[in-house]
């Protein structure tokens, strides 16, 4: 257990590193106008490769949660201790520095988050609430890929549509529909693939060229859909979408492969403060975007600044509430 734990460690905090990266980069994804060709399009390869980061989170809790062990009351009054507490944050943040109608967040509470990124919370608890009934079984490498094409690409309703003729042949129609479904299958095939032996002649060059190609396919579709809507739109960003589903099981691989002996000392307390730094980052960014505490005429400095200083404050934040709570509620 403890070398899956390390891989699982350093693999939280990857992805913790790139939800930032996303947040980061946003302002120039979707502002393409406002900036140079290549500004944008570094901008866009930075949160092509970082769009793996939430299916990873549903990934790392699926190998928790989906075998022999299930989610714990304990783990639901963490998880909805944490939805409160940063929701408070949010709504306290909202109240003092932002224009945002306070009151009608709070109203609308329980049916979409206070502050966009903590929608995650709400997602994860159905990943708790079905781990009772779920146990993943060892399956084949030959039968988990076909599962993975027919269900990831072939079928999923998020892949863009061909046509020969009038006639659609993709994606075809299972009646998959809601990212529900995808977030469950990322918690499936994160415990299938960490109880699988995965360390084979050439996996891992295959898996890191899987999931280079798909940043770049993701990317460059973005860059098409942007010349041709005139306009930015997030049709290969989406998370549940067939190419960003296709890296997050590339780069999980490669990680179980690559970073299964220790946690390595960064990656290690990223994801020590993983939590704190996911409830924190989005106010920071907003604040430093909204105070003009920028570099937007620089954007790639402003892109390392951004980011730099976003995960700073918040590693920051999320030590001080460590030293508070210390039986570790909400971090």
């Amino acid at each position: 257990m403890s070398s899956k734990i390390s891989w699982i460690d350093n693999l939280r905090g990857i992805a913790c590193l790139m939800v930032v990266m996303i947040h980061t980069t946003t302002w120039y994804v979707t502002n393409a106008q406002s900036i140079s060709h290549v500004n944008w399009d570094i901008a866009n390869i930075l949160n092509s490769a970082s769009r793996v980061s939430v299916p990873l989170f549903f990934m790392i809790s699926g190998f928790l949660f989906f075998g022999e062990r299930s989610a714990q009351p304990r783990h639901f009054i963490r998880i909805a201790s944490c939805l409160l507490f940063y929701s408070a944050i949010a709504l306290l943040y909202i109240s003092l520095f932002t224009s945002i109608n306070a009151g009608l967040s709070l109203k609308n509470l329980l049916q979409k988050p206070v502050f966009y990124h903590l929608w995650f919370f709400f997602a994860i608890i159905v990943i708790y609430l079905l781990s009772p009934l779920i146990q993943v079984k060892n399956v084949s490498g030959k039968m988990l890929l076909a599962l993975m094409v027919v269900i990831g690409i072939v079928a999923n309703p998020n892949t863009v549509s061909q046509k020969i003729d009038g006639f659609e042949w993709l994606p075809v129609n299972l009646y998959i529909n809601g990212d529900t479904f995808y977030y469950v299958l990322y918690g499936l095939l994160g415990r299938a693939i960490g109880m699988m032996t995965t360390q084979k002649r050439g996996m891992n060059w295959l898996c890191a060229a899987a999931f280079m190609v798909g940043v770049f396919i993701i990317s460059r579709g973005t860059l098409h859909e942007l010349q041709w809507r005139g306009n930015f739109a997030d049709t290969w960003y989406l998370y549940c979408g067939p190419m960003v589903f296709i890296c997050a099981v590339a780069l999980l691989t490669l990680v179980k492969n690559t970073l299964n002996n220790r946690p390595l000392p960064v990656l290690g307390f990223i994801s020590r403060h993983s939590l704190g730094i996911y409830g924190f980052h989005a106010l920071v960014i907003h604040a430093l975007r909204t105070r003009g505490v920028e570099l937007k005429s620089w954007p790639l400095l402003d892109i390392v600044w951004i980011f730099t200083a976003t995960l700073a404050v918040s590693l920051l934040l999320s030590m001080l509430l460590q030293k508070i709570d210390t039986r570790r509620f909400v971090s």
